[in-house]
């Protein structure tokens, strides 16, 4: 079963182990930074339903850092 994340057609295949999933974390993750880069730490933080570990792993994957407190 093919997953499309993005685009129905990745850059790499899905069916090359590893690197057929690695691309689509980086866009993820490149996606993720713009969002937090744009909207600002405070709205992220206001608008996160997890929990705060799961926030400080979010903004570690992105090199965010939360806002002071």
């Amino acid at each position: 079963m093919s997953r499309c994340l993005l685009s129905p057609i990745g850059l790499v295949p899905d069916v090359i182990p590893v690197l057929g999933y690695a691309d689509d974390a980086i866009i993820v993750a490149i996606a993720l930074r713009f969002a937090v880069r744009h909207a600002g730490m405070a709205a992220i933080e206001q608008h996160w339903p997890g929990t705060d570990a799961g926030l400080r792993s979010l903004l570690s994957l992105v090199a965010a850092r939360p806002a002071p407190r």
